[in-house]
């Protein structure tokens, strides 16, 4: 897999420099704003024409591995004077503030929590227009990494707040590690080297996936393996509604050899591990008509003897009132709540 690019690597050095912490801090009140909404403070003259589009290519964009295209972020603007003068917006969870003045150093600084809790701001300092499109190309993968995990944070905090002490507890004694699964959430199968645990709602159905195995050669993030791994893991213990009926991997292709719904492979940054696969795309049932998108996180444990496959899905058939895009993130954020 490719290594981030040196301007990232830049990126992150100057833009971790000056991010206050939030330990350092009194409680901060919870942060406001929907799932994965982003909050554009800027005045009418500069969110418009090839920084509004810029804004809309990089940012609104669809998101990877839903069946059905879902923009990664709703995307909201306001002028500056309503967020100075607004503590509901400032305490917004998602904020790019843009600043455009002929004095400004074109230089982009980072906040996390300085108003509330989980959030993230960055402030674009710009001096034209032209310098801020070139600044929010240059940061926007770090931009995403770092939303992303304020949004993990928010999820990861509001299960905390109702727990599920039974649960975890049960992966913590089978596996030696730990994931923050709420009430909402219960066992649906546990085997020497597997658990399955899952929230049935209503209108939808998420869980997570647990598969443990032997760490042998680095072919274990082999992305075919990672992709028969999980087709296997899912034959064997998840089964569909109807007799003989089972879940895996939508790998069918079109006739030009594409996926007919795309999977990626990237690799992360995760808690701590020294490697990890990030996989993306959609399962279904083979012999019924279930499926949805999945995340599967295949990272190397600290000890380097086990490989750990976290895999977190979703089931809605319907988008209203929620969305896969929102659940996933729910499912995603159990993933990244694990602690060895």
């Amino acid at each position: 897999m490719k290594k981030l690019s040196l301007f990232v690597l830049t990126a992150i050095m100057a833009l971790t420099a000056c991010h206050n912490n939030p330990s350092d801090e009194p409680q901060k009140k919870g942060s406001s704003g929907k799932t994965l909404e982003m909050m554009i403070v800027a005045d009418k003259n500069v969110y418009t024409g090839e920084t509004k589009q810029l804004i809309d290519s990089l940012f609104g964009r669809p998101q990877v591995g839903l069946p059905v295209p879902e923009s990664m972020f709703d995307i909201v603007n306001i002028p500056v004077s309503s967020y100075k003068s607004t503590e509901m917006f400032r305490n917004h969870r998602n904020i790019l503030y843009f600043d455009v003045n002929p004095n400004n150093p074109d230089k982009v600084y980072k906040h996390i929590d300085e108003y509330a809790a989980p959030q993230v701001v960055f402030d674009f300092a710009a001096k034209d227009q032209a310098s801020l499109r070139e600044m929010l190309r240059k940061y926007e993968p770090f931009i995403l990494d770092e939303v992303y995990k304020a949004e993990h944070r928010r999820v990861i905090k509001a299960f905390k707040g109702m727990e599920n002490f039974k649960v975890n507890e049960a992966i913590r004694k089978q596996f030696g590690f730990g994931l923050m699964f709420s009430n909402e959430f219960a066992i649906a199968k546990q085997k020497e080297d597997f658990a399955w645990v899952r929230k049935e709602a209503k209108d939808f159905g998420m869980g997570v996936l647990i598969d443990v195995f032997s760490y042998t050669d680095q072919n274990v993030f082999n992305e075919q393996n990672i992709l028969d791994r999980l087709d296997t893991i899912m034959k064997r213990h998840v089964p569909g509604s109807k007799d003989s009926s089972y879940a895996g991997i939508e790998r069918r292709r079109t006739e030009q050899g594409e996926y007919l719904a795309p999977i990626t492979f990237r690799q992360v940054d995760f808690n701590g591990s020294d490697y990890c696969i990030e996989t993306r795309g959609c399962w279904r049932t083979f012999g019924d008509f279930m499926g949805g998108p999945f995340v599967t996180y295949t990272l190397l444990s600290p000890s380097k003897k086990k490989v750990i496959m976290l895999t977190g899905y979703v089931y809605c058939p319907r988008n209203k009132p929620w969305t896969k895009r929102d659940l996933l993130m729910q499912a995603e954020s159990i993933c990244w709540s694990l602690q060895f």
